[in-house]
């Protein structure tokens, strides 16, 4: 792993970024937060989304008080972390962010970071995090030992050398810190060497689909009729981030003659219809965060909920139609039933999704799920018996099997048996969701029980 530029940043995850620094300049950190976590969870090494990250977590934070922040994000797993860091640099790294997330004032969670992407060649990352901890505490003289040594190894010594003056400036008689401004002088002094010419930077796309729309517009007045406009015109629409104005711009085109039975075009107005209501209901979760009190907000909320509920259920009872016999579909309408709190009718459709291989442990787990939703627990503990032994690896998809196994352990009041189900995932990753507090729960109260 590496550090990476903007410029390399697949191009959604850069049109991500570009909506996350807007979001901010109009004030909305919660979409700017959304959006930053999306990119950094596929690409850890970009310092400017963290940069963006920082901004928008410094704000939520000043919103909210301050010793609950503290109180969440001083987690009792830190010190053992950081033991672990050059063990398992990944986890470190997102124990680190977690941390951060609910309170990005925790200097020891900077450090955890800056440790952990000076074990992953983050560099940049690295310096990032150190020079975030300077700004909360500009004396801690080992932190600025760290950023001296980070800058010079990236080839920045006048900025190693103001780090290195600092500690000088706390520590006088420091033999390490006047070795650092040594070296930084001497690199300063060298001779810069002459580099190959950087390769052009690629075009924004944005700037590309603004071109495109300019170009597009006129020329679909001009031959209505003529679909290539159209698609340009709703390609570009969707790159821009206004999938409303590209729902519009693609009905227009299937009320011609010539739209009227293409097949693409119904297919794509149904994905971007989708788009629409997902957006809807993330805005209206937005506003939630800030209102979480407000009935008529939570009321949006829930009729966003319903509508996208809704339209998935159409559509996947419409392609199942089509396609009887695809194993695919048949499950994707299982879980639109689940999901529209439909427990009963997903269920036979998950049956039938069994009957691929491939489809198997998402059917097992969606007849869990359905069971569980119908409070048949014990029926719900065998299926996901089966899609546990069924799942070798312990990622993402089997911890959360175990973690639904777990639960459904704990409503029919088998407690050691759920107990040792949220272990396996702790001896695996200690932040999973509840797991340890749930633990921690279930031994305070069997010390109380020996008093």
């Amino acid at each position: 792993m590496a550090d990476v530029p903007v410029f390399a940043l697949p191009l959604r995850q850069q049109k991500l970024l570009e909506n996350a620094r807007a979001a901010l300049g109009i004030g909305n950190h919660v979409y700017a937060l959304d959006a930053t976590t999306q990119i950094l969870k596929a690409t850890p090494g970009c310092v400017e989304v963290r940069r963006v990250h920082r901004r928008a977590q410094l704000l939520q934070f000043e919103e909210h008080n301050r010793i609950i922040a503290k109180a969440v994000g001083g987690l009792s797993s830190t010190p053992f972390i950081f033991s672990s860091v050059t063990k398992d640099p990944l986890r470190a790294l997102s124990s680190a962010e977690r941390i951060l997330s609910a309170d990005p004032t925790s200097c020891s969670a900077l450090k955890m970071l800056a440790e952990a992407a000076e074990e992953l060649e983050m560099t940049e990352t690295a310096i990032f995090a150190r020079e975030a901890v300077q700004e909360l505490e500009p004396d801690d003289t080992e932190n600025l030992r760290a950023l001296a040594q980070a800058r010079l190894k990236i080839g920045r010594p006048t900025e190693a050398l103001a780090a290195a003056d600092e500690l000088i400036r706390l520590k006088p008689l420091d033999a390490g810190a006047q070795d650092l401004m040594r070296h930084a002088a001497i690199a300063q002094s060298q001779p810069v060497p002459e580099r190959a010419a950087a390769p052009p930077a690629p075009a924004d796309p944005l700037d590309l689909a603004r071109e495109e729309l300019a170009h597009h517009l006129p020329l679909v007045e001009a031959e209505p009729d003529h679909l290539p406009h159209y698609r340009a015109i709703i390609t570009a629409c969707r790159e821009l981030g206004r999938p409303g104005d590209a729902l519009a711009w693609i009905r227009r085109a299937r009320a011609r003659p010539t739209g009227v039975t293409d097949a693409g075009l119904a297919r794509i107005e149904a994905e971007i219809e989708g788009e629409v209501l997902e957006l809807q209901l993330k805005s209206a979760k937005s506003a939630l965060l800030g209102s979480p009190n407000d009935e008529q907000v939570q009321a949006h909320v829930e009729s966003a909920q319903r509508e996208l509920a809704s339209f998935r259920l159409f559509e996947a009872k419409r392609n199942c139609d089509l396609s009887p016999h695809d194993h695919v579909m048949r499950l994707k309408l299982a879980q639109a039933y689940l999901d529209s709190s439909r427990a009963d009718a997903a269920l036979g459709h998950f049956r039938e999704a069994l009957a691929a291989p491939e489809q198997r442990v998402a059917a097992l787990i969606g007849m869990g799920r359905a069971h569980r939703a119908r409070r048949e627990f014990e029926a719900a503990v065998a299926q996901f018996i089966l899609a546990k032994a069924d799942l070798p690896k312990m990622d993402e998809r089997k911890k959360l099997v175990i973690y639904s196994l777990g639960e459904c352990y704990d409503a029919l009041g088998r407690e050691a048996e759920a107990i040792a189900e949220y272990k396996a995932i702790y001896n695996d990753d200690i932040d999973f969701r509840e797991v340890t507090a749930k633990i921690n729960e279930y031994f305070n109260r069997k010390i109380a029980g020996k008093k």
